[in-house]
């Protein structure tokens, strides 16, 4: 059977800095009529399961050990005994939430999962956080970008770029080399291709995200940003 694409869109109310605000997150989830794989499983795992409905989980998949990244991890894999992967450079954020058990996979470059009649291939994409990676299945032409790329450009923690030199050249190196046709399909917000945010990888270079960051951290609405409901603050190394 052709592996599909399917998208459950989950949503919570947070504090930032003392205000309740929305934040939503994409759980997508990539299989066929027996088996899927799960990625990034954001905090309402009954919402995600019902869309799996009797299919066979085999993986769970976090894209980043952030809290709105594995929220629901534990519960949705724990049905179908799954298998639960992350970078291991993102381990001690996965201790945020989870104090008591550990993934069962640590995710490497390179490395490769199989779901009804494709492959991910695991990339890393560092910078919004040190284990963050992206995966990419050439067989439907997407990629799931994680924190790394968003509709909008890359993206940010709180509303910051806690390493930017790392992640541009996570995008510049990794994920702008992939087919302009490639569907962007990221953590938050809708999705894009290659080829529409390509163009502005330059001025990202030149210091056009720095000089409007805080301008569009003012913007009103549900937020697409959802690591800001992490609190962490992360160095550059």
């Amino acid at each position: 059977m052709t592996a599909r694409i399917e998208r459950v869109v989950t949503e919570g109310v947070v504090d930032i800095d003392g205000t309740d605000q929305k934040v939503e997150n994409n759980t997508w989830i990539v299989g066929d009529d027996d088996e899927v794989i799960v990625i990034d499983a954001a905090r309402d795992a009954e919402k995600i399961l019902e869309q799996v409905g009797e299919r066979e989980v085999l993986a769970v998949i976090c894209t980043a050990g952030l809290p709105d990244h594995v929220s629901a991890a534990i519960e949705v894999a724990s049905r179908d005994e799954a298998v639960i992967a992350l970078h291991p450079k993102d381990k001690p954020l996965w201790r945020e939430t989870w104090r008591e058990t550990w993934p069962d996979i640590d995710m490497e470059d390179d490395g490769i999962f199989e779901v009804a009649d494709v492959q991910l291939d695991v990339m890393e994409t560092p910078g919004v956080t040190p284990g963050g990676v992206s995966l990419y299945c050439e067989a439907l032409k997407v990629v799931f970008s994680g924190e790394a790329l968003q509709a909008d450009g890359p993206g940010r923690l709180g509303g910051e770029y806690p390493a930017l030199a790392d992640q541009l050249t996570s995008i510049g190196g990794r994920l702008f080399t992939l087919p302009g046709e490639t569907r962007v399909l990221p953590a938050h917000g809708e999705e894009v291709t290659i080829a529409d945010l390509e163009p502005h990888f330059d001025d990202w270079v030149s210091g056009s995200l720095t000089r409007t960051a805080a301008a569009d951290d003012e913007s009103e609405g549900p937020l697409t940003d959802g690591t800001k409901i992490s609190g962490i603050k992360l160095g550059d190394d």
